[in-house]
């Protein structure tokens, strides 16, 4: 539990620590932490304003979290609510005021707003304070909701949160809003490359990306436990990754229409044609001032190589797309295999292969999931390093929830 100066002495480092993460999911996780050790809360939530509805975007739960087994995360269903002032979310949203609730279940009938206790029921949790507070933008306009929950004192003993906290929670808010705002203009601009592909390639969907980015980061986060990779570490190479996953195919910006449309199965000479998408995806960050412009390079050219050594584009200078090695002497490049291939490029192949296979598109069906499963598992040391199939099955129930946060637009 924080003292006065502690939240005072971490409020400052607050800006400092926000600005060093750009992906909008991963900050939304360290600014929800961070709100809850500032005010000692047992769980919260972050709601994000989008088309006039607050997304109920981000949720913690120590008590939740403890009765899972060790390694095991909390999945919790997406949804999303009004902006009006009949719950305390949207009242929030709509007044701009903040809300410090000392007991939920105490409400006044006579108030604009009440408490849903549907959460509640459905997992045997019992909220009780509650604290909401608008995340604002630079033109004052409303970005979301931070809300926290059930204060806890020294001994663990559910109490209201105070004065001071509420005071130093709105502080909060407004330094977590301005790194917000920054990492969803950083998400636009992603998108927008994204979006710019999809014109190309209908394939190339802000959903798709974002369910591979998800699945990527869930399963590097698996096997860097498994390598004992230090906590700081890992925070940092979340960020990179899921932003770097998210363009693994923006280099089909640079493929024929006519390959890329193609309804029927591809010749020979156009599949090596489509093939340089990964080549032509490395070079547009081959001018690299960033980790992230290393990471995304890494994931575009490696993604598409196979662990037994039979993917591409295999051992070339993406800058010249020259072989640097070679299957046979004056023969095209020899395909990487094994842990020749980059980490990056083993995790996004196996996540964007799963996504494919789960996924309708005008041209195919979405696969039968048990049929995806028994694929996934029959390519583990082919197409796929068998860790990270191991891993992908361990994690599958969170993989599965990624997929429904990022469902297709119909």
């Amino acid at each position: 539990m924080l003292t006065e100066r502690e939240k005072l002495d971490s409020l400052t480092r607050l800006g400092i620590e926000l600005s060093q993460i750009n992906d909008l999911d991963i900050l939304m996780e360290r600014v929800l932490t961070r709100a809850r050790q500032f005010a000692n809360a047992d769980a919260g939530s972050i709601y994000i304003l989008q088309d006039g509805w607050l997304h109920f975007s981000y949720t913690q739960n120590d008590t939740l979290q403890k009765k899972l087994p060790k390694g095991e995360k909390l999945i919790y269903s997406t949804f999303k609510i009004s902006t009006d002032t009949e719950s305390i979310a949207g009242y929030v949203a709509c007044t701009g005021r903040p809300l410090n609730i000392a007991d939920v279940y105490e409400l006044e009938v006579t108030l604009p707003y009440s408490f849903s206790k549907q959460f509640d029921d459905a997992v045997g949790y019992k909220t009780k304070s509650v604290l909401t507070i608008p995340l604002e933008t630079s033109s004052r306009g409303i970005l979301g909701i931070l809300q926290i929950i059930n204060a806890q004192d020294s001994s663990g003993k559910i109490t209201s949160f105070s004065p001071q906290d509420e005071r130093m929670m709105y502080h909060f808010a407004a330094v977590a809003a301005v790194a917000l705002e920054r990492a969803q203009m950083t998400r636009a601009l992603i998108l927008r490359m994204i979006r710019m592909a999809e014109m190309r390639d209908p394939r190339e969907t802000g959903p798709h990306v974002n369910r591979v980015a998800g699945f990527a980061v869930e399963i590097y986060e698996a096997w860097a436990s498994r390598q004992h990779v230090d906590g700081k570490t890992i925070e940092k190479t979340r960020d990179v990754l899921r932003m770097a996953a998210m363009l693994h195919d923006v280099g089909k910006v640079a493929t024929s229409d006519l390959i890329l449309k193609k309804p029927d199965r591809l010749s020979a000479a156009e599949f090596e044609t489509m093939k340089q998408h990964t080549i032509q995806g490395a070079r547009l960050f081959m001018h690299q001032q960033s980790d992230f412009d290393e990471a995304a390079g890494i994931v575009a050219l490696n993604h598409h190589e196979r662990w037994d050594g039979q993917g591409y584009p295999g051992h070339v200078d993406f800058r010249t797309g020259r072989p640097l090695k070679r299957s046979a002497p004056g023969g095209p490049a020899r395909g990487k295999k094994g842990l020749e291939i980059p980490l990056f490029g083993r995790i996004v192949a196996l996540a964007d292969v799963f996504d494919a296979l789960s996924t309708k598109r005008t041209y195919k069906e979405a696969w039968d999931e048990r049929h995806i499963l028994a694929q996934i598992e029959k390519n583990a040391g082919t197409q796929f390093e068998p860790e990270l199939v191991d891993i992908f099955f361990q994690r599958y129930e969170v993989i599965r929830s990624i997929q429904k946060r990022y469902c297709e637009l119909t």
